[in-house]
């Protein structure tokens, strides 16, 4: 077990680490550093040109991911964030290449769980947040679920509680404008609460 300030040290560093989000726990480092990103993608096994998701620690944070001004947007955050929905958003240009897509855009959530948010917000820096298992293995919410030789090669692991709440990982959705969302994944946030909300929805068998 690593200690929470070992991992603010590492993720300055440039180290990758494992910390519990509100849903399971990441895998992740700084979203400004590339080599943290790829190091990442090498250590999961994530495919190549599968951008690598973000996390925040508050909203003036935001501010580091992407400069976008939407009102479509704006009223997403306010409504369901901090908390398990990840938005579809331009990135700012300074943000590691493996955490935008082929048209510069990442996935953005202003976590709800403390110790992300603090680790984001002592650390200066959004923070990769990619689930902490090997691809095409289960996610892990409970420190004795995560893999062991995952544990052994990154360089610290907050594994204290609050552990994350387990179910569900973030919902994704990206925006299209005039209260139109392409819902790319559903999890924690269900379809109907987005409807609910006043959103019209796209992608769920359409």
């Amino acid at each position: 077990m690593t200690s929470f300030h070992a991992a603010i040290e590492a993720i300055k560093r440039g180290g990758v680490v494992i910390y519990p989000t509100e849903t399971l726990y990441g895998l992740g480092g700084s979203a400004f550093l590339p080599e943290a990103a790829a190091r990442v993608c090498r250590l999961k096994g994530r495919p190549e040109g599968k951008p690598l998701p973000l996390v925040v620690g508050s909203r003036e944070q935001v501010g580091l991911v992407t400069e976008l001004e939407d009102s479509d947007f704006a009223r997403l955050a306010d409504l369901f964030w901090p908390g398990p929905l990840s938005i579809i958003v331009p990135a700012r240009r300074d943000l590691a290449p493996q955490v935008k897509d082929a048209e510069g855009l990442t996935s953005l959530r202003w976590t709800a769980h403390a110790t992300a948010a603090a680790l984001c917000l002592e650390s200066g820096a959004p923070l990769i947040a990619t689930s902490a298992n090997l691809s095409g293995r289960p996610a892990a919410a409970r420190p004795e679920d995560l893999d062991p030789a995952l544990l052994a090669e990154v360089d610290a692991a907050v594994l204290e509680h609050p552990w994350p709440s387990g179910g569900a990982a973030s919902t994704v959705v990206r925006l299209l404008g005039c209260c139109r969302l392409e819902v790319l994944r559903i999890g924690a946030v269900p379809a109907r609460v987005l409807e609910q909300a006043g959103f019209r929805l796209r992608g769920l068998g359409e």
